[in-house]
């Protein structure tokens, strides 16, 4: 997959078959999106996928890194962009025309029954089928996927992650919710009670679940694990309140300092609480972890 962070550094003379929107999350609604412009270009010769991903400069985001993890070998280009002060600006049909048209040489264009563009966001839907034959292309306005009746949205995602229906969540994304990080050096409390666990400071801005334990499944060399994951404070035992995700991967024993581990959260199970001594903690751990072992043995 070819990855570039800005439209103008896009340099592809096939036609193309292209998605635009925020794709913050990469949800089940997302995933129709990128579906249909995949079916497109598999059929089609000599017309290529692309993912058009607008990042608007918030602060909390759902999918940072993973996007462009999660989409490789899934579309041929992803071109994950700045919203500039030039995009915003631009007109309606200047948009169609030096983007879609001449940039993306776009003989497809699937988007969302929202989509918006141009200055003011004149740009819509409707303009776009107005301006199909002009420029050469077919369009597909995708519905809203819905669970339970409910529009799936990326808010409706944050939603389910700050009340902890971390299985809610991952219904709506379609996937298990992850965090990736270095693993950090600790003072390795966990070792000396007999959970020696894996400290990861989450990227900045990236949106967590309710601080608490959860069920999980980690990579780390490679291989996955499951396990448990503290996500939180460490209000009992730490000095000074730092946000990390303190991971105890079931069946393993190595140093992995400084690599790379990617949690997936699978379960809620308790939320954060602070005991009143390390020994209490140690017991409701274990407690934990029997737990664990359980519900994975039953999956």
């Amino acid at each position: 997959m070819q990855y570039i962070t800005e439209i103008h550094s896009y340099h592809n003379e096939k036609r193309s078959a292209v998605t635009l929107g925020k794709f913050d999350g990469l949800h089940r609604g997302h995933q129709k999106l990128i579906d249909q412009i995949r079916e497109y270009a598999s059929r089609e010769e000599n017309t290529v996928s692309v993912v058009c991903a607008f990042d608007m400069g918030k602060d909390s985001l759902l999918t940072g890194a993973e996007r462009k993890a999660r989409l490789s070998g899934q579309v041929d280009t992803l071109v994950s962009c700045p919203f500039t002060r030039e995009l915003r600006e631009m007109e309606a049909e200047n948009f169609i025309r030096l983007v879609l048209a001449e940039t993306f040489h776009a003989s497809h264009i699937v988007v969302g029954t929202d989509f918006h563009f141009g200055h003011e966001k004149h740009g819509d839907v409707k303009m776009l089928a107005e301006y199909a034959d002009v420029y050469g292309y077919r369009l597909d306005v995708i519905e809203k996927e819905r669970y339970e009746g409910r529009v799936i949205s990326s808010t409706s995602v944050r939603t389910a992650l700050s009340e902890g229906n971390i299985e809610l969540a991952n219904t709506l994304l379609g996937y298990f919710y992850q965090i990736s990080g270095r693993v950090e050096h600790g003072k390795r409390l966990g070792r000396t009670l007999g959970f020696p666990t894996m400290n990861i400071a989450p990227a900045q801005g990236k949106i967590l679940p309710r601080f608490g334990v959860y069920l999980c499944r980690v990579r780390v060399d490679g291989r996955w694990y499951q396990g448990i994951v503290n996500i939180g404070v460490k209000p009992t035992v730490a000095e000074e309140p730092r946000v990390l995700a303190e991971t105890f991967a079931f069946d393993f024993d190595g140093n992995v300092y400084g690599k790379e581990a990617f949690v997936e959260f699978v379960a809620f199970v308790r939320p954060e609480k602070k005991f009143c001594s390390v020994e209490e903690l140690k017991s409701q751990v274990d407690a934990d972890i029997c737990f664990g072992r359980e519900y994975f043995g039953r999956k």
